[in-house]
C-alpha cells in the first residue's frame, strides 16, 4: 500500500512514503539543482585528453566549497569522493582517480550538492576528443530517453509510464536498458521513495502527484543489460565490456506537468551535442 505524506510533518528518514513537496521547496529544490548545473556547465571545457577524473573530483570539491556547498557523495557510506566519473563501459559509480582520459573516450559525470539542506541531483554525458559515432549514437539515444520519460513525468500518470517511455524507445533503438540501477526521490534526503525505474509498462507502478519530486536517470547499454559490482563495491560495469551511457535530472510534479530542477543554464545539457565533429 503507497502511502503519501506531507513533507512538512514527514521525519527526516526514508520510511518508505512518499512525501509531498510545496511551492517553497521546489524552490529550494531549484537553487540546488541549478547550483548543481553551472558546476557541470563548468566541467564542459575541462573535458579533453589528459585530464584525470581526480582533477574533474577536484574541481567539483572546490565549486561547491566556493557557493556554500557540500557535495553529497563525499563521505556517504564510505565514498570518499565528490563525484562519480564514468567511463566507456562503467555504468555508474566510477571512482575518481589519477588516470588520464583519452581521446574517443566518454564519460558521465555525476554531482550532487547539498545546499540549505536540500540535494541537486544530476548527470551528463562528455565526449573526450572525437569519440567513435557508436558512442555519439549511444548518447543521443540516452539523451532523447531521458526526454521521453520526462515528458511522461506528469500527475495522473504513474512511475510504469515513465519507464515504459524510456524502455521502448531504447529498444527500438536496438539498446538495452539497466535494470540494476533506478532513479528516486530526493529533496531533503539525497535517496528517498520512490524508486524510478526505467524500465515497465504503462500504467503500472505509483500514481505520480504534484509535489514529488525524485530525480529520473536512465543507464542505456550498447550491448546487453546485464551489469557487475567491482570488488571496489561501487563500480559497475557492463558484463559485456560494451559502452554505457546516462542522463540524469531532478524533477518535480506540478500541477500540470513537471518542473526539471536541474536544467543547464547554458543550453549543455547534453555537453556531447556541443563537442567538435
Amino acid at each position: 500500500m503507497v502511502t503519501y505524506i506531507d513533507a512538512e510533518t514527514a521525519p527526516l528518514k526514508n520510511t518508505g512514503q512518499i512525501r509531498l513537496y510545496g511551492p517553497k521547496d521546489f524552490e529550494a529544490m531549484h537553487r540546488a539543482g541549478q547550483l548543481t548545473a553551472r558546476c557541470l556547465d563548468a566541467l564542459a571545457a575541462r573535458i579533453r585528453p589528459g585530464t584525470t577524473t581526480q582533477e574533474i573530483d577536484d574541481f567539483v570539491f572546490a565549486f561547491g566549497e566556493e557557493h556554500n556547498a557540500i557535495p553529497a557523495t563525499l563521505n556517504y557510506r564510505g565514498y570518499t569522493k565528490s563525484s562519480c566519473t564514468s567511463i566507456n563501459h562503467v555504468v555508474c559509480h566510477g571512482i575518481p582517480n589519477e588516470k588520464p582520459l583519452k581521446d574517443g573516450d566518454i564519460v558521465n559525470i555525476d554531482v550532487t550538492f547539498i545546499l540549505d539542506g536540500w540535494h541537486g541531483d544530476s548527470s551528463r554525458m562528455y565526449t573526450v576528443g572525437r569519440p567513435k559515432r557508436a558512442a555519439e549514437r549511444l548518447i543521443e539515444v540516452t539523451y532523447e530517453s531521458l526526454l521521453r520519460g520526462i515528458e511522461a513525468a506528469r500527475p495522473g500518470n504513474t512511475t510504469g509510464d515513465i519507464g515504459a517511455a524510456i524502455q521502448s524507445y531504447v529498444e527500438a533503438e536496438r539498446c538495452s536498458v539497466v535494470r540494476d540501477f533506478c532513479g528516486h526521490g530526493v529533496g531533503r534526503l539525497f535517496h528517498d521513495m520512490p524508486n524510478i525505474l526505467h524500465y515497465g509498462r504503462p500504467g503500472e507502478g505509483i500514481e505520480l502527484r504534484p509535489g514529488m519530486i525524485f530525480t529520473i536517470e536512465p543507464m542505456v547499454n550498447l550491448g546487453r543489460p546485464h551489469v557487475k559490482v567491482l570488488s571496489d563495491g561501487w563500480t559497475a560495469v557492463t558484463r559485456d565490456r560494451s559502452l554505457t551511457a546516462q542522463f540524469e535530472h531532478s524533477v518535480g510534479i506540478t500541477e500540470t506537468g513537471c518542473e526539471i530542477f536541474t536544467l543547464s543554464p547554458a543550453g549543455l545539457d547534453n555537453p556531447a551535442a556541443h563537442a567538435p565533429s
